[in-house]
């Protein structure tokens, strides 16, 4: 495979790194703490938000897409040939997956919460354990790599042991996330910071239309629709990762952002905002 070239990272970059990370885990978790006692609400709701996403999205779901786009095996070599489907796909599975989440823990271990805080509480907790899953865990795990590539033992501890099983595609990954972190700037951060906020409100936005499509009988069609819209927003992000076509970072979060706030500003005023109850009618 030759020899790996990897720069090293400042100390800029490491620093913020490292602030990317802290403040990923610290900001969900604080808004959740205010949130709970501003309202009064559970702080159970919230943790059973976080576990939707973990059971849904990471355990359930990324084994069995893994299959499907990963693994060697037939149904994977159909998709993998065909760009536009890969992509589709991969918005798919979170579609489905999420959103039932959201949907079976509305019907089980929240089905007696019926106030409607409970779908903005089961959002803040899904959409904070997300960024706190991807920004904490993944930037401590960048800040660590950071530190390996200063010492020079990144090749040797990461690199050298594996270098006869990894691809191409596995190389120019790895290549890709080095230049990532030498490359850190505030600018990066601020970015990422963005992008999870707007994930937080989408979240928040799907929670309330999946409490109300489970809480109101005549509302059922929020279910299917918060499928739909998941689907599409990451679908359209599957498709330039296929590479059949492609938009700048700031292209793609301005776009996010739109539908993230469409999503949930739809949720908050049309559905939360009316409902007066305190708890809502079957």
């Amino acid at each position: 495979m030759g020899n790996y070239e990897f720069g090293t990272a400042s100390t800029s970059s490491m620093l913020f790194i490292l602030l990317t990370a802290v403040l990923g885990i610290a900001l969900p978790l604080t808004a959740a703490i205010i949130w709970c006692k501003k309202k009064h609400e559970p702080f159970t709701t919230v943790l059973i938000g976080a576990a939707t996403f973990l059971l849904f999205a990471i355990v359930i779901e990324k084994p069995l897409q893994a299959i499907v786009i990963s693994f060697d095996n037939p149904v994977s070599q159909f998709v993998n040939a065909r760009p536009v489907l890969w992509g589709i796909i991969v918005g798919l599975f979170p579609g489905v997956f999420e959103e039932t989440g959201r949907f079976v823990a509305f019907k089980t271990v929240l089905r007696k919460r019926t106030q409607r805080e409970t779908g903005l509480s089961h959002g803040i907790g899904h959409g904070g354990f997300e960024a706190m899953f991807i920004l904490g865990i993944t930037y401590i795990e960048y800040f660590a790599f950071a530190l390996l590539l200063n010492q020079g033992l990144f090749v040797e501890l990461l690199i050298e042991p594996v270098k006869d099983s990894l691809s191409s595609d596995a190389i120019a990954q790895i290549t890709g996330i080095v230049e990532q972190i030498t490359t850190f700037t505030a600018a990066t951060m601020g970015l990422a910071l963005v992008d999870r906020l707007l994930a937080v409100a989408y979240h928040i936005g799907a929670s309330i239309m999946v409490f109300y499509a489970v809480k109101d009988k005549k509302k059922w069609w929020l279910y299917p629709l918060s499928i739909i819209i998941h689907t599409v927003i990451d679908g359209f992000l599957g498709i330039q990762l296929a590479g059949v076509f492609e938009l700048s970072n700031v292209a793609n979060e301005i776009i996010f952002g739109v539908e993230a706030f469409a999503v949930f500003f739809a949720a908050f005023f049309l559905l939360y905002k009316k409902d007066k109850s305190k708890e809502v009618a079957n």
